[in-house]
């Protein structure tokens, strides 16, 4: 297998490296385009650690409530509208089977008193849902070298068949295992905050969990992996991850959907900004979808178009079951082990500055939107 990074070489030239807290510097940069706010904020920007370490810009700022993060216009946040009550109230309420860990009014003080004599920095709150290409709702941002028309590939087939579904559909895995978060939700981190943790409830395994356990109660069939494969190195992670998964699916042959679920990283020196939505009253983190192009040709990777398709369907599903949960599908010129087969795909769910209770919930929301894809493709194959 060729190793994504080197097919990352060709837009190192868009972005220069950024500082995550000054432990958290990766591989490779990608810049997006840098918007100003037109006001105090204008010096303010958030940026996004893509997960072999590329760096984007996006304007944030702090919201109560979210703002909306209008990526096409020129830069503005616009407030939310205000839900259309009717509407909210004939969603099904996908929280209600949430096992919640808010900290009590203790802990939280607890938490606070054994960090009173450090610095705060604040944590920005943003709402992205514009991409620079967008099909009936669903949007995306297009950074690869290919033009796509989201329309037809809507209408393929995707590159597996899911058969009954009652062997393992879905495997769960983590190439940067040791990305973490902030612990509670308080406006601000401390100077000491260290966005990695070794500790299974305190990073991505977290919302690992919560999908499977998700895809489980959903009727489909499940694995979730925990392997480190970024500690005590972090360079090579990729190439040990993709011997994790390939070794899955020799165990099992029924494996068709491989995601790989990390984390963002989204601020400045002094500040770190997250992104957010609320679901049935409940803050929840946004997730975003990658999907790569095979910009060199590489035969390991000419099903890239598979993989597309089934990262368009899970957008489409969002933007129907959970309007604002999803930031715009990420398009690009990588690889991130999606060559292993035709269904991998990567994604991001939150960023450092999210609390492991905003991140644990998108993953039990996450969970519902990868069986509401599969399920209608299992009633096909059933069909069919």
């Amino acid at each position: 297998m060729k190793f994504a990074a080197p097919k990352l070489h060709r837009i190192l030239s868009a972005g220069a490296a950024a500082v995550l807290l000054g432990t958290a510097v990766l591989c490779t940069v990608i810049r997006l385009s840098q918007s100003g706010l037109g006001n105090t904020f204008d010096t303010m920007a958030a940026e996004t650690i893509l997960p072999g370490g590329g760096t984007s810009y996006t304007p944030a700022r702090a919201s109560s409530p979210a703002r909306t993060e209008n990526s096409k216009s020129s830069g503005q946040l616009i407030v939310n509208p205000p839900h259309n009550t009717e509407e909210s109230s004939a969603q099904e309420d996908y929280s209600s089977d949430f096992e919640s860990s808010e900290p009590t009014a203790q802990e939280l003080q607890q938490y606070m008193d054994e960090h009173s004599a450090e610095a705060q920095y604040p944590v920005l709150e943003f709402t992205s849902v514009q991409g620079d290409m967008a099909y009936e709702g669903i949007q995306v941002k297009n950074s690869s070298s290919a033009d796509i028309d989201i329309a037809e590939e809507l209408k393929g087939r995707l590159g597996f068949e899911t058969g009954s579904g009652t062997e393992p559909l879905v495997l769960i895995y983590h190439t940067h295992t040791t990305e973490g978060f902030l612990t509670y939700d308080t406006g601000y981190y401390y100077e000491s905050f260290y966005p990695r943790s070794k500790d299974k409830t305190k990073n991505v395994c977290a919302i690992g969990e919560e999908i499977t356990q998700s895809l489980n109660s959903s009727g489909i069939k499940a694995i979730h992996d925990t392997t480190i494969h970024d500690d005590p190195s972090y360079t090579g992670a990729y190439y040990r991850s993709a011997d994790t998964v390939r070794e899955y699916l020799k165990k099992y042959p029924s494996i068709k959907v491989v995601i790989d679920i990390h984390r963002d990283g989204i601020g400045t020196e002094n500040s770190r900004s997250k992104p957010v939505c609320t679901v049935n009253g409940k803050k929840a983190a946004q997730f975003m979808i990658m999907a790569g192009y095979n910009c060199d040709n590489d035969p390991a990777f000419d099903h890239w178009e598979y993989n597309l398709r089934l990262a368009l369907r899970l957008q489409k599903s969002t933007v129907r079951m959970f309007p604002e949960l999803a930031r715009p599908l990420y398009f690009g010129d990588f690889v991130y082990n999606m060559d292993i087969n035709t269904g991998s795909l990567l994604i991001e769910v939150g960023a450092d500055s999210n609390t492991v209770e905003e991140v644990r919930y998108t993953g039990h929301l996450l969970g519902k939107v990868i069986a509401d894809v599969l399920q209608e493709e299992i009633k096909k194959n059933k069909a069919g």
